[in-house]
């Protein structure tokens, strides 16, 4: 009689530690999370909570905005999550924890709002002299970098990249330059998610700087070099518009450049060359 108590004690403590197994299973099952990770910019989420698989209540059972709970009400179809009521800063990281049922699938639906936007304002835009050119921003809301661009060659390109600062306040810059003869301008931009960049004004100067020249001249027949009276940047292209070459120095190998006919442009000026 008492070994088939101790038979049956075990077995419900066998059946109980069972059950407390397949609970602890079924309950972290139970809670699901999704992640999203951005910039604070003044504006706030907007969520999309359907009713849990089982009918009752609603997905999503709590929210973490840096591992903080909020106190938004989520008890609808749809709520907000109001970063207005935490201790943030327009430019601060965030990352927020949506915990949800499983069976459903809440969606933010505005996650752009934590993206980088390009929302500076240009203060100014200067060169010197020294070739430092130098400007000022307000209104930044989230960390994106400045691309440099000079106006050479009847076109703008890319001389640098400058890391913004990402916050509203008055922000400065500078980044060192090269010249070339006559009228040098450059600018800064941006350009987020959307893809529209935001462009700045133009910093303008005069070089004194004498122009390059080359040999053989504009038109000529080039076998092997083309030699520079400076150092100085230069692209060639093909008769077909394809870039071929691109460096700066005061001399260019063409030797193994294909026979035909080429674009070059250095200094600020554009010339032809038959390559034989």
């Amino acid at each position: 009689m008492f070994l088939s108590l101790n038979i049956n004690k075990y077995r419900c403590i066998n059946i109980l530690s069972l059950f407390i197994a397949l609970f602890v299973i079924n309950t972290s099952s139970y809670a699901l999370k999704m992640s999203v990770e951005g910039i604070y910019r003044g504006e706030n989420l907007y969520v999309m909570n359907p009713f849990s698989s089982s009918g009752i209540g609603f997905c999503v059972s709590e929210v973490r905005v840096n591992g903080q709970v909020t106190t938004d009400e989520i008890n609808s179809s749809a709520f907000e999550i109001d970063f207005s009521s935490l201790d943030l800063h327009v430019g601060d990281k965030i990352i927020v924890e949506i915990i949800y049922k499983d069976g459903c699938l809440p969606k933010i639906l505005n996650p752009e709002v934590l993206k980088p936007k390009s929302t500076y304002i240009i203060q100014y835009i200067t060169v010197d002299k020294t070739g430092i050119l130098k400007w000022a921003t307000t209104n930044e809301k989230g960390v994106l970098d400045f691309e440099v661009e000079e106006f050479r060659w009847n076109k703008w390109r890319k001389i640098g990249t400058v890391p913004g600062k990402g916050t509203p306040d008055k922000k400065t810059y500078s980044t060192k330059v090269d010249f070339h003869s006559g009228i040098n301008k450059f600018r800064v931009k941006q350009t987020d998610y959307s893809n529209k960049p935001n462009i700045s004004a133009e910093a303008k100067f005069m070089s004194l700087i004498a122009e390059v020249t080359f040999t053989p001249g504009n038109g000529k027949i080039v076998t092997k070099d083309i030699i520079f009276s400076a150092v100085t940047d230069y692209e060639i292209y093909n008769y077909y518009g394809s870039l071929v070459r691109k460096g700066t120095s005061s001399k260019i190998d063409v030797s193994n450049l294909k026979k035909g006919n080429y674009y070059l442009n250095y200094d600020n000026m554009s010339a032809t060359f038959i390559k034989k």
